[in-house]
């Protein structure tokens, strides 16, 4: 297979490559959910499971047929919700991306050191995956944003239940505050009572 291009090898490893690009994704969970994630074939009962799987297999689909901005960030934006929620910082919540990289030399190790994928059209397919890592990173970033903005909107509404419920509160609008613009005072003439 001389002069057999690097896409070429993709497609034929295709399954052993995401099979192994989703082990190692999830290694960075503990050995009962990496069980019942990659136990459960059923998405209604495993979402996340599905949802990864099916976010890389489109992801690595994308990566092979040029990446569409739309599917990709699509696919992208699936995983990285999922990540942004759980306890991964900002690296370990994207590190997925690069372990294709890995993953890829590991299954065309015999290709690469016999020359039959040149180093040109290596280095250009990871700079695509490497695109993705920024993208995925800029994801993450906007959902740990959506996941602070709700977190302090929850305490705003606490506060405000707590101040009424204590009597400390005296509120002279007849509706229910509107917190979402991150204002009390903009929506209702009210003082804490002394």
């Amino acid at each position: 297979m001389p002069g057999m291009k690097l896409e070429n090898f993709l497609l034929q490893k295709k399954g052993a490559i995401l099979k192994r690009w989703f082990d190692l994704l999830l290694e960075a969970y503990p050995d009962e959910t990496v069980r019942f994630l990659k136990g459960e074939k059923n998405p209604f009962t495993n979402p996340v499971g599905h949802t990864i799987h099916q976010g890389i297999a489109g992801l690595y689909e994308g990566l092979l047929q040029g990446l569409d901005q739309d599917k990709t960030y699509t696919f992208l934006d699936n995983i990285i919700r999922i990540r942004a929620v759980q306890d991964f910082s900002p690296s370990q919540a994207v590190a997925f991306i690069f372990l294709l990289k890995k993953v890829i030399r590991e299954e065309l190790e015999s290709e690469i050191r016999e020359s039959r994928v040149s180093a040109e059209e290596l280095l250009k397919f990871e700079s695509k995956i490497d695109e993705l890592a920024l993208l995925s990173f800029d994801i993450y970033m906007e959902c740990r944003e959506k996941i602070c903005d709700v977190r302090i909107n929850e305490t705003k509404n606490r506060l405000y239940r707590l101040l009424q419920k204590a009597n400390l509160m005296v509120d002279y609008s007849e509706e229910e505050p509107d917190l979402q613009d991150g204002s009390v005072a903009n929506r209702h003439e009210m003082r804490i009572s002394r």
